[in-house]
């Protein structure tokens, strides 16, 4: 699976993207960012809070109980504000 991370997620990481093979048990959003969370220090900050980040598979829009599959690209960023 492919995740990439913008904006306050990425600095918090340190970097912008990263591969990686999940485990079984995590089919969702929510269970993703949960198993990154036990990445490192950064991941936990990132995803302290999940109220506060929007999620994107494969360049749309879902909501955080979404399924994933190993091929997906998942983003992670802060919600986006007009002007």
């Amino acid at each position: 699976m492919r995740i990439l991370y913008f904006a306050w997620v990425r600095d918090n990481i340190g970097y912008s993207q990263e591969e990686l093979s999940c485990p079984k048990h995590v089919r969702t959003i929510n269970q993703l960012a949960e198993y990154l969370k036990l990445q490192s220090e950064g991941h936990a900050r990132a995803f302290d809070n999940m109220n506060a980040i929007r999620a994107a598979r494969n360049q749309q829009f879902v909501s955080h109980d979404t399924e994933l599959s190993d091929t997906d690209e998942v983003a992670f960023f802060p919600p986006v504000t007009g002007g």
